[in-house]
């Protein structure tokens, strides 16, 4: 008979001592050493791509810069434009506000001088019309 044990699938954890810098430096050099026997230009031509290459980058770099400068200014002047807007629209509510304000109490003025003006006509009346008899006030006639 087989042992449980047997049957069971197991880990083995393999450690090494020492650094693996002697076989990156390895690698390396023969990665080194392959490219300079397969290089398709001289040392020089290749100096010379690589300093084109890096002109085109700068300047595929700088007209992105530019590209991205001149989309955040727009976005600035829209920014701006609705921000005005909105002050000119809340300005226009506030004087308009005013504007109401104002003839609301020019109308309660001229509704409460017309009230003054009805109250003193009807004080003068009562003054200077014969009261009816029996009415509060009314002299009785032999009285």
């Amino acid at each position: 008979m087989r042992d449980r044990d047997e049957d069971q699938p197991y880990i083995v954890i393999e450690r090494e001592k020492g650094s693996n810098v002697g076989a990156f430096l390895l690698g390396a050099l023969v990665g080194a050493g392959i490219a300079l026997l397969f290089a398709p230009m001289s040392g020089e031509e290749t100096q010379e791509e690589i300093k084109k290459r890096a002109r085109k980058l700068l300047q595929q770099a700088e007209e992105r810069v530019r590209a991205a400068q001149h989309e955040l200014e727009s976005r600035l002047d829209q920014a701006r434009a609705g921000v005005q807007s909105r002050v000119d629209g809340v300005k226009g509510a506030v004087e308009s506000g005013r504007q109401a304000a104002h003839d609301a109490r020019a109308d309660l003025e001229q509704r409460l001088e017309q009230s003054k003006a009805a109250y003193r006509a009807g004080i003068d009346a009562a003054r200077g019309a014969p009261r009816a008899p029996g009415s509060p006030g009314a002299s009785e006639p032999g009285a």
